[in-house]
């Protein structure tokens, strides 16, 4: 079997106190998947940006997440014709 690889790109940008990510899968055979991730620091707070991109691209990841999980149920359900109860994440 040959192996396969799948790539995730991670972009991060800031503006102000809110920080955004993107998490774009790419090498899957179907369509492109990109989660989406947000992060705002607390006006109260100190403002440490590194923070920020560490909760913006969790968020961004674990959206991709769920996003493949769905994919794989309607592959799942595809092949079976029937419905998936529920997946582990």
């Amino acid at each position: 079997m040959a192996n396969k690889m799948w790539n995730v790109q991670i972009t991060i940008s800031e503006v102000d106190r809110m920080t955004r990510a993107e998490a774009r899968l790419s090498g899957k055979d179907s369509e492109e998947l990109v989660g989406q991730g947000t992060a705002r620091c607390n006006p109260a707070d100190e403002n440490v940006p590194s923070i920020g991109d560490e909760l913006a691209v969790a968020r961004a990841c674990s959206d991709l997440a769920h996003q493949l999980l769905h994919a794989a149920a309607k592959d799942i359900e595809s092949h079976t014709h029937e419905r998936v109860q529920r997946l582990r994440t």
